[in-house]
């Protein structure tokens, strides 16, 4: 049963071959079995599980259950969710306990489906490999010596090793993508505000967007549905018509152009991962797209601009974290200034205080112009490249990462090597584009993600090309051996 699509479970449900409480409980069972060696889960929700669960059978048995009504999924620990710990992976949020949930939380309640439980994380969000979180770093289910990814590494390892059929996660420079192909799993980041932020814990407030992991296009596109749609609560969240995000997925692809940059395909990238990429264009070809070189020329401005503007975002946003409020605070401190820096001291590991005082330099009196005024106008020009190239192709492809997994502690004392993991996917963040990465191979037994990016809420053309390229091929299907 774990070994099942998104869409053939709820199909399973709406014909009653399986009830919501029978897949649930399916499903805490493999979280209970295997999750020990994962670290995936921050926190387990089995009796609020099984309680959603009935609930589920009941509408269902009733005939006017929504479609999606009994799935159980996962949701990343950066969502606050009413009556459970929401930590954001870190000793500063150990002892908060939501006391409401986030409008992506609500929305997923109000269909009926069914949260198992809340996903290991990078500490606020903040890392590419999930070596950050106070709760230890989460193992890749391929290979368990490697990461997963990171921010959304418990998201992506849970979908991964089959705990969960899918996951809700967050995205700010690639923290969607990145754990989704280092995983073997399809992940979508839509475009910016199109997913309320309301409840979700801010990193950086102009790059951070809900998302979600699952194992194909075609699971991601049952679930964004109920995601997306304005909140009047989110000042960023936009007002447009939440699309039909299945209407595409059994278009052909001929007529579809597709954008090949060379800049991802430079110095850097790993040959093995090219070799899959570069496959992966030729059945995109043979199932009738038509492919074109195309220059994003500021590409090389994306990670220096990023790490202006992202720990300047996150220098403001932490701020709120000085134990007056909620969250850790410090033992009998002797003043204010001793319990603010004590409590940050002890709350806020080694990269989120990295993050913080890169963040308060940029913004600090006589270098503001010189950092984050400059990198928000090399923002400017980085989405001014993909609004040229997409007046001329439909879709832009390329790879999700430079390598595959790598060992833990391998790129910990370099964050410099750390950040560069993220090269191919801050752009599309920068410029506020939907990106996804899905499976297109395998290189020593890890993973490789084929990065997909769209034009402004045009997630259902990518979901299209994913979906077809996906009836072609059989890598999202693929399990790690010891979790199959």
């Amino acid at each position: 049963m774990h070994n099942y699509t998104v869409a053939q479970l709820v199909k399973q449900l709406q014909n009653k071959d399986v009830s919501s409480r029978e897949l649930t409980q399916h499903y805490l069972d493999r979280i209970d079995a295997h999750d020990q060696e994962l670290n995936s889960f921050i926190t387990v929700t089995a009796e609020q599980a099984l309680a959603s669960a009935d609930a589920a059978d009941k509408r269902i048995a009733q005939g006017d259950a929504p479609a999606l009504c009994g799935l159980p999924i996962a949701h990343k620990d950066i969502f606050c969710t009413e009556g459970v710990l929401t930590s954001c992976g870190s000793k500063m949020l150990d002892n908060f306990i939501a006391p409401y949930n986030a409008t992506l939380v609500d929305n997923y309640e109000q269909v009926g489906i069914v949260s198992l439980g809340k996903t290991n994380m990078d500490e606020f969000a903040m890392g590419s490999s999930n070596e950050s979180s106070f709760y230890g770093p989460v193992k890749n289910p391929w290979v368990t010596d490697c990461v997963p990814g990171g921010s959304s590494g418990g998201s992506a390892a849970a979908v991964a090793a089959r705990l969960a059929p899918a996951a809700t996660a967050t995205d700010t420079g690639g923290s969607i993508r990145q754990p989704a192909a280092l995983c073997g799993v399809s992940g979508l980041k839509p475009t910016y505000g199109r997913v309320s932020r309301y409840g979700m814990i801010a990193f950086a407030s102009s790059l951070d967007q809900a998302g979600l992991m699952a194992q194909s296009a075609e699971d991601i596109a049952l679930l964004l549905g109920p995601m997306a749609g304005h909140d009047p609560k989110d000042s960023t969240s936009v007002n447009e018509p939440v699309d039909d995000y299945t209407r595409l997925l059994n278009q052909p692809l001929s007529g579809l152009r597709i954008g090949i940059p060379e800049e991802y395909f430079g110095e850097g990238l790993n040959s093995g991962i090219e070799t899959c990429v570069r496959d992966a264009i030729k059945q995109l070809e043979a199932l009738g797209a038509t492919t074109k070189a195309i220059r994003l020329p500021h590409t090389q401005l994306s990670v220096p601009a990023y790490y202006v503007i992202a720990p300047a975002e996150c220098s403001a946003n932490l701020s709120r974290f000085d134990g007056v409020r909620y969250g850790h605070r410090c033992e009998d401190p002797k003043d204010l200034d001793d319990l603010y820096c004590r409590t940050r001291s002890e709350g806020f590991g080694d990269e989120v205080k990295r993050r913080i005082m890169v963040g308060a330099y940029a913004l600090s009196a006589g270098y503001y112009d010189a950092y984050y005024a400059k990198a928000q106008k090399a923002r400017r020009l980085i989405q001014q490249d993909f609004v040229t190239a997409f007046q001329d192709v439909d879709l832009i492809v390329g790879p999700t990462t430079p390598s595959p997994t790598f060992e833990f502690g391998s790129k910990g004392k370099d964050p410099v090597a750390m950040y560069l993991e993220d090269i191919y996917t801050i752009a599309t963040s920068l410029a506020g584009l939907p990106g996804m990465s899905i499976p297109c191979g395998l290189v020593d037994n890890k993973p490789v993600g084929l990065q997909i990016i769209g034009n402004y809420f045009n997630e259902a053309k990518m979901l299209g090309a994913a979906h077809q390229f996906q009836l072609a091929t059989d890598f999202h299907t693929l399990a790690p051996a010891n979790f199959a």
